[in-house]
């Protein structure tokens, strides 16, 4: 048995690790295109903002630490095209300039995703970066550390854009954040949430500027000066252009892979594509939505390893089988936490399904312990069943763990009744006698 894995992150090495201990006897063979293997990303907003200073912490498992477990691991070799007739892939070495075909007898992609970058004037100028890979985290992190970079423009307040805004607030940085939509967040957050959001970055000195657009970026000498908006013009010593991902799949075409129009990988509950032996996963691929099975386009870390596993038992025979996921998410944002699962009401409406919501303000422990603080709720639910079908929280610190009750919520199919009556821990320094999450059930109507 050759197994083939065409990319080393989270997807591709969660498989690889799984598929070795489930096949003691298969040959496993990992293509990845940089120079490092199961590297943390999410950690870079953090590592940039000086909360950390070993990159080291973002990597999982070396190359090597695989390679001793009988992982085949090469480096910085891109995968070119694949032929599912002759169950051949070709791939390159990206230092030799050398092509070779590999056969294989299971196939898993997990080449991930990579920034969008939209072709503003200027984009190539220095002190412009993305926020994605391991040097890209050294590049910002050295622009600003420099005497001279005192203000930075965010383009694009989706996560990357938003936790990157706290690293430079938390450097002492003049920041401005520039939203092509009408608020922050728009893809996984309802108004009501973000509005709290807004209100916290507009409070803490961020100049976010939503619903303009970006139109050119100046500068002289080569680098970087102005970012130019359709309302206004913004002096800038650093950039980081974070307006979200394409995933890595244009090799592909012609593959006969099945494919959302934005690229993502169509797969099963297994991991499977629509051609034999060809699995996918990551950032690359679409995941089940528990809620309804439709292939879901959620990249985000937790999706990618948990599918990686279960694809990596598919690789070696095992059946195994993914529930499905809630696209759930989470989010600090300066003094505010915020974290949502399952379906908002935005993504209801977009899929045609009736729901109801119920959304409240309360406190998120008893007020004669030190360091209340308040905490939104909102809910969506089935207006005939009542069952739970979507949450979201935003408060001070703890509140994205309530965000997990209501995933294992609606995982259990609870309605928002049964939600008003849970039986969740109590003491004055944690809660009120009645959670806000019960007083938030028991106000759905």
């Amino acid at each position: 048995m050759r197994i083939v894995i065409l990319g080393g992150v989270a997807a591709g090495m969660s498989a690889a690790a799984r598929a070795r201990r489930a096949d003691k006897d298969a040959e496993i063979v990992v293509f990845e295109r940089t120079d490092v293997v199961s590297f943390g990303a999410c950690g870079l907003p953090y590592y940039v903002g000086r909360w950390f200073d070993d990159p080291g912490y973002m990597i999982a498992r070396s190359a090597a630490q695989h390679r001793e477990a009988g992982i085949d691991v090469r480096l910085r070799h891109e995968a070119l095209s694949l032929d599912a007739a002759s169950k051949t892939v070709r791939v390159r070495n990206l230092d030799s300039g050398v092509e070779t075909l590999e056969g294989y007898d299971r196939l898993m992609v997990a080449t991930g995703a990579r920034p969008a970058l939209p072709p503003f004037p200027g984009i190539g100028l220095g002190k412009v970066h993305t926020l994605t890979r391991l040097e890209d985290g050294e590049a910002v992190r050295a622009g600003l550390a420099r005497p001279d970079c005192r203000r930075v423009v965010v383009i694009g307040a989706g996560f990357i854009g938003m936790e990157f805004v706290e690293a430079c607030v938390h450097l002492g940085k003049e920041v401005s954040l520039i939203q092509l939509d009408a608020r922050v967040l728009v893809d996984a957050f309802d108004p009501e949430i973000t509005a709290l959001l807004e209100q916290e970055l507009v409070d803490r000195g961020v100049n976010l500027r939503v619903g303009e657009r970006v139109t050119a970026l100046e500068g002289e000498a080569g680098e970087l000066r102005t970012v130019v908006t359709d309302k206004g013009r913004y002096p800038a010593d650093l950039a980081v252009v974070a307006v979200g991902f394409r995933p890595a799949t244009a090799f592909l075409a012609g593959s006969g892979l099945g494919m959302l129009p934005n690229g993502a990988i169509v797969v099963d509950g297994q991991g499977r594509t629509n051609l034999p032996d060809v699995y996918a996963a990551g950032d690359c691929a679409t995941v089940p939505s528990l809620l309804d099975g439709a292939p879901a386009y959620t990249p985000l870390a937790t999706g990618a390893n948990k599918l990686g596993r279960v694809v990596g038992d598919n690789l070696a025979g095992l059946g195994s089988h993914y529930p499905g996921s809630l696209g759930s998410a989470c989010i600090k944002v300066l003094g505010l936490e915020a974290g949502r699962t399952g379906l908002s009401e935005t993504d209801a409406a977009r899929k045609g399904i009736a729901c109801k919501t119920a959304f409240i303000k309360d406190k998120d422990h008893a007020n004669y312990w030190p360091g209340q603080s308040d905490i939104a709720i909102k809910l969506v639910y089935d207006p005939a069943s009542r069952r739970l079908l979507g949450g979201q929280v935003v408060g001070g610190q703890g509140a994205v763990l309530r965000a997990d009750v209501l995933a294992a919520a609606i995982a259990g199919g609870l309605s928002v009744d049964r939600l008003g009556l849970l039986d969740l821990c109590y003491a004055p320094p944690f809660a009120r006698t009645w959670d806000a999450l019960n007083v938030a059930g028991n106000v759905a109507k």
